[in-house]
């Protein structure tokens, strides 16, 4: 008998993203995008992204299973994002795992949606070490995480964002630019014709008496703004290419420098990088040379599977799944706001038999 075969389902933000994972192995999964209709406004507005869901969930469904060469009846589990996100994004894609799983006589599981980029890492590179170092650069989420077993271990943050998101930044900063939606994309775009060293952008958070892993982002946006606004004020035409890849330069030089630090302080030998922002050629050029100097192995998920998708929201299904987790009842709810704390949200109570592992730390840090 062959492994369980798992269906994710993933609608956050404005992808509808369905994967089937087995045993670890990405058989398929299908995206649809709403990015195209939000573009015109400049961000996601959320009732147009949940409309979208509604009109691409049934079709996206069936391309993953045509994909796979499967029927529904081939599935053994359902798992989808109950959080964080947007609401009326994630009652779509809830709603319609709730049918799938009840028409197949199948278990539900809540996921994570962060938890999720975490385990799309292991479609490509196998399972995680323990402990391993990651972190998640996105639109909405900046943190740097400890991490050991992914759905068993309470997963340890190290330092969050204060305040914007690396990706917000990007987004925020590409508007004042004149460059497209989405924002993340355009600056990597514009920026490889640009001079990374033109604009002295600051490096926040970085003082010897700042915290060591946690991220901010909004003076840095501030700070491209007014550089934009000076040139403005003078007549002058802003040199995009440059401000671009300077400011790309700001943030992968904050990101990589705290999360070889945290390597470092936590005695961890690998470095998981995913999110949206992974896909940045400027963050995976200086997170792979900073590795390659410091001795760590570093991790970052192809392409595809950096932005939002239902591959690893299957992953993580597929490893409740296989490490014997109870799955959730048909009431299971969405928590827009959920903290990243499990990769199963809602999770039932512990067996007595499955004590929780309590993460590490490193020497005097406790």
């Amino acid at each position: 008998m062959g492994a369980p075969v798992v269906l994710g389902i993933e609608s956050s933000c404005d992808e509808t993203g369905v994967g089937i994972v087995s045993g670890g192995r990405l058989l398929a999964h299908a995206v649809a995008s709403s990015m195209d209709e939000h573009a015109r406004f400049g961000g996601v507005v959320p009732e147009i992204a949940a409309r979208a869901h509604l009109h691409a969930f049934n079709p996206v469904v069936r391309e993953a299973l045509d994909r796979a060469g499967l029927r529904i009846r081939d599935v053994d589990a359902v798992a989808v994002t109950t959080g964080p996100g947007l609401s009326g994004a994630l009652q779509v894609g809830l709603a319609g795992a709730k049918t799938l799983a009840y028409a197949a006589g199948v278990p539900l599981y809540g996921v994570h949606h962060l938890a999720g980029h975490v385990a799309a890492d292991t479609l490509e590179h196998g399972p995680l070490p323990d402990p391993c170092t990651v972190l998640i650069v996105s639109g909405g989420h900046t943190s740097l995480l400890l991490v050991r077993d992914l759905v068993r271990d309470p997963i340890l943050h190290l330092g969050d964002t204060v305040d914007d998101a690396a990706g917000e930044c990007f987004d925020k900063v590409a508007r004042v630019l004149g460059l497209p939606y989405p924002g993340g994309p355009a600056i990597d775009r514009a920026a490889r014709v640009g001079d990374p060293c033109a604009v002295a952008f600051p490096r926040p958070l970085t003082g010897p008496r700042d915290d060591p892993y946690a991220f901010s982002f909004s003076g840095l946006k501030t700070a491209a703004a007014r550089w934009a606004e000076r040139h403005r004020q003078s007549g002058e035409e802003i040199p995009v290419a440059d401000g671009a890849a300077s400011l790309q330069e700001a943030v992968a030089d904050v990101l990589t420098r705290k999360a070889l630090a945290a390597c470092r302080a936590y005695e961890v030998r690998t470095l998981v990088v995913v999110g949206g922002v992974a896909a940045n050629s400027r963050v995976r050029a200086l997170a792979e040379e900073r590795c390659a100097a410091a001795g760590v192995e570093l991790r970052v998920p192809p392409l595809t599977l950096c932005t939002d998708n239902g591959a690893m929201i299957a992953a993580v299904g597929d490893l409740l799944v296989r490490a014997g987790a109870r799955p959730a009842q048909l009431d299971l709810s969405i928590d827009p706001s959920a903290p990243l704390d499990h990769a199963r949200l809602h999770p039932s109570p512990r067996p007595a038999a499955e004590p929780a592992r309590r993460p590490g730390v490193p020497a005097g840090a406790q």
